[in-house]
């Protein structure tokens, strides 16, 4: 996985935020094993203590549940994956429709050149 971190906030939450990513986008299954603490500290270049809290509080949210015998494990509750995925979707594009309404594009404006990237790219509308 790629970490991208920044100095401009506390790393646990972006460690949990991308995680949380991953965990939505399915790259961990439902009901599958989560990589270790040690592991995934490692592969992202930060503290095991960090990155437990990040994993403590995906837990706390339910997305992760710790067997005893068996480690982490992603949740098999789909209905909350597809709540936070909603969510954070919403999120971004909120977010997206600020910045685009703050160099001057109207909501009609931004719909049209989704469109018309959609048409450029051959994507199929439903």
């Amino acid at each position: 996985m790629e970490w991208n971190l920044d100095d401009s906030r506390p790393i646990w939450p972006q460690l949990k935020e991308q995680l949380l990513r991953e965990i939505i986008a399915g790259r961990y299954p439902m009901g599958g094993p989560f990589p270790t603490v040690r592991d995934l500290a490692e592969d992202a270049g930060v503290n095991r203590n960090t990155m437990q809290r990040a994993m403590a509080e995906l837990e706390a949210d339910g997305f992760l549940i710790t067997n005893r015998t068996a480690g982490r494990v992603v949740t098999s509750d789909e209905k909350l994956i597809e709540a936070m995925k909603r969510k954070l979707a919403e999120q971004n594009v909120e977010k997206f429709i600020g910045e685009m309404a703050a160099i001057g594009y109207s909501a009609e404006d931004v719909i049209e050149m989704i469109h018309k990237k959609e048409e450029e790219k051959g994507v199929n509308n439903k």
